[in-house]
């Protein structure tokens, strides 16, 4: 009677590596929703901080995220192996939608100096990927500002509240609104558009 036993296994191995990213750009390519599960669960993290770090806005890079993995299941077939891992597609995807929501709040921050200065709202020709890049300093600018200013301008930025609205919902005179909206825009100005301007100055009261 053979008393042996049987080896016990060995362990599965970890779920990463070259082998991994593979299975699950074949599991995309097939549509297979709990490869992509996989695939969101491996990369989710690497691609919220990406855009968190170059928005400075944890909702708003939260709605990034959620707009990458939108885009690489609706573009599951655009993807080719043969030019590159999976992960860096999803990074390349990453840059783009953050290229476009630095593009969006260009925009807003636009149209919000146009009605301070009692102008014609323009819309900004579509900036090259590098200058819209170079926009990322307008995040840092924002929380530089003094408290006051910053409000007024998150309101119009992010909620699109006119000035109007802002002053209803703060409870602060339109004029007072607008002064702010006006000094705050000039800061932004400053350190977006002239050379060797930077956020590294504290902010000044106002």
């Amino acid at each position: 009677m053979n008393t042996s036993t049987r080896p016990t296994p060995a362990p599965a191995p970890p779920k990463e590596g070259a082998r991994y990213e593979e299975d699950l750009a074949q599991g995309l390519a097939a549509a297979d929703e709990e490869a992509f599960a996989a695939i969101y669960r491996h990369w989710g993290s690497l691609v919220h901080t990406m855009a968190t770090r170059s928005l400075g806005d944890v909702h708003e890079a939260e709605d990034v995220t959620q707009q990458v993995f939108v885009g690489a299941w609706r573009g599951r077939h655009g993807f080719r192996p043969e030019r590159g891992a999976l992960g860096a597609w999803l990074v390349g995807i990453t840059r783009r939608k953050i290229i476009d929501a630095l593009a969006a709040r260009t925009r807003r921050l636009a149209v919000v100096d146009s009605a301070t200065n009692g102008a014609a709202p323009t819309v900004p020709a579509q900036s090259a990927p590098d200058d819209v890049l170079d926009r990322v300093l307008l995040v840092d600018a924002l929380h530089r500002l003094p408290h006051t200013q910053r409000e007024v301008l998150c309101l119009a930025f992010y909620e699109d509240l006119t000035q109007v609205q802002i002053a209803e919902r703060t409870g602060v005179p339109l004029g007072t609104v607008k002064s702010h909206t006006r000094r705050g825009l000039h800061r932004l100005r400053l350190m977006i558009d002239q050379p060797g301007m930077n956020g590294a100055a504290a902010p000044t009261r106002g």
